[in-house]
């Protein structure tokens, strides 16, 4: 039996699987009826480590400009051009997946892996990924920032849970 820490992907797609618009946008998602209510807070006591990708921590740094959302957990970015930290994040030059490995060794909760498929491509081709709970809104947007992008790479998953919340739809997966 494993006592490494569970990587979760947690987050909200279109019905045709995107994250956002292709600049980015989450207008199709924001004000959507149970939004509120989606089990988020429920969700985010369960992880005390966040990982993401630069694109992502920019889009949330516009949404959240006055307050930083994950303050109190440690939180970290991967990005090519970005060194260093600040008071909220982690800047990470080193390879994703050598570097998630280390943390799922470590002592602690949940690891929250935030956006979308290039930071969570490689960790699924690596078999890093041990949980999808994603929310799908009932919205269409034709094309965007998929959450999945294309490889050679099967993941199979067993449905653990599916809830509802207003109008968004929410499934609990686990990596098999």
């Amino acid at each position: 039996m494993s006592n490494q820490r569970n990587v979760v992907f947690y987050g909200a797609i279109s019905v045709d699987g995107y994250l956002a618009r292709e600049d980015h946008s989450l207008d199709w998602l924001l004000g959507t009826e149970g939004e509120e209510e989606s089990g988020y807070f429920e969700f985010y006591d369960t992880v005390d480590t966040i990982l993401m990708g630069r694109k992502t921590y920019e889009q949330i740094l516009i949404l959240s400009p006055n307050e930083f959302p994950y303050k109190g957990k440690e939180c970290y970015v991967f990005s090519r051009t970005m060194t260093a930290q600040n008071e909220d994040v982690t800047f990470i030059n080193d390879d994703i997946v050598s570097f998630t490995k280390k943390l799922k060794e470590q002592e602690g909760k949940r690891i929250w892996m935030v956006g979308g498929g290039e930071v969570l491509n490689p960790m699924l081709q690596a078999k890093l990924v041990d949980e999808f709970i994603i929310q799908i809104a009932p919205t269409i947007i034709g094309k965007g920032i998929p959450l999945f992008t294309p490889s050679n790479q099967d993941t199979k998953l067993e449905l653990v849970d599916v809830r509802r919340f207003k109008q968004f739809a929410e499934l609990y997966y686990r990596v098999k």
